[in-house]
């Protein structure tokens, strides 16, 4: 009896939810896209094609909904991509108007389309679920004295999946998401083969796609989806080892800060006696004013120039209860050599790359 119960719980267990419940605020943004989309599309098709009402008979196909839910609702998803969307679907239409022609009964019909569909699919790589909707629905629908024609393939078909791209891609811009979906990690900054720091202990992109292939997760988890996967875990992992440490727990905070005005000349003194890589400015109202880095002052011999004129533009700064383990992302790309930790405008402290190497062997396993 103990046994049948836990099979129970056991099957019970595998027929539920197998995914975490999506943020109220993000299934609005995908559901309001959805709609935007789909009324957008519509619209679309009756200009290109006005044969009809636009409110009570819109030229949309049924198989639109489902690639309005992926390119909404799970763009970063291979199956959502543009290629997979457009010639997923137009290369399903076009299985079923060949399978059609071969005048077979409407049962055996729809199978092989549906079949059909997804072997070309597949050898186009352009897998897309609403791609076998596609085939469905046109042997379904089709009148057996006039069958769908090429022109089925461009409209609606075509058209009608690249507006929805068009309209997936200014949603997701206008908010805040990123559509299409980069297959492929961005290349590294600094113009070398070297790849970033934080992605230097991921596998390369060759083996997360024969991983992948493997696992038979390819049209589920693009390869940059799952680097991103294994760095997000390893920098959990790290803050964990860490604690709760925060910035104000590390940080310098009898620092050596100099005025904007502080001649080139000065700054190479400064930078010479202190042999620090990174100076603070402090401006006249005691407010921050940015870095100058030891780089900036390479082949520079103008004595006019500034502390201020050197700074860095894009320095990146923290707040006293900022994690450390954030601190890492923020020094791993190699674009500031030191953080400054900033209370509303004032300067409280400084990290360096020095002091996270030296937190960071602190906490390696021996």
């Amino acid at each position: 009896m103990a046994q049948l119960i836990t099979a129970l719980k056991h099957l019970l267990h595998g027929l539920g939810p197998s995914m975490p419940a999506p943020m109220p605020t993000e299934a609005l943004r995908a559901a309001t896209g959805a709609a935007f989309g789909l009324t957008l599309t519509a619209a679309i098709l009756w200009l290109l094609n006005p044969t009809a009402s636009l409110m009570a008979h819109p030229a949309l196909i049924a198989p639109f909904g489902a690639s309005a839910f992926l390119i909404f609702a799970v763009p970063n998803s291979p199956m959502a991509q543009p290629w997979s969307a457009v010639i997923g679907n137009t290369a399903s239409a076009l299985a079923a108007i060949l399978i059609l022609h071969t005048s077979l009964p409407q049962l055996p019909t729809a199978a092989l389309a549906v079949m059909l569909a997804v072997l070309a699919m597949a050898a186009l790589r352009a897998m897309h679920p609403p791609g076998g909707a596609v085939a469905l629905a046109t042997v379904l629908s089709a009148h057996p004295d006039s069958l769908p024609g090429l022109h089925y393939l461009l409209l609606p078909v075509a058209s009608g999946s690249i507006a929805l791209i068009a309209l997936g891609i200014a949603w997701a811009h206008a908010t805040g998401r990123r559509y299409p979906f980069r297959l492929t990690a961005e290349p590294p900054q600094h113009g070398t083969k070297d790849p970033a720091p934080d992605r230097r202990f991921i596998p390369s992109p060759e083996v997360l796609a024969a991983t992948l292939t493997r696992l038979r997760l390819g049209s589920n988890l693009g390869v940059e989806d799952l680097a991103r996967l294994i760095e997000t875990a390893e920098t959990e992992a790290n803050a964990r080892n860490l604690g709760p440490a925060s910035a104000a727990q590390m940080m310098s905070r009898d620092l050596i800060q100099v005025a904007p005005e502080t001649p080139l000349p000065d700054l190479a003194e400064n930078f010479r006696s202190h042999r620090f890589k990174t100076l603070p400015i402090r401006n006249s109202d005691g407010s921050f004013g940015g870095l100058v880095s030891q780089a900036a002052l390479v082949g520079r011999a103008d004595p006019s120039l500034t502390a201020q004129m050197l700074a860095d533009p894009d320095t990146r700064f923290a707040t006293p209860a900022t994690p450390l383990a954030e601190l890492i992302t923020l020094l791993a790309d190699g674009s500031q050599q030191a953080v400054p930790i900033l209370d509303g405008r004032t300067l409280v402290g400084l990290i360096t790359r020095s002091d996270m190497i030296a937190l960071l062997s602190g906490h390696m396993p021996a």
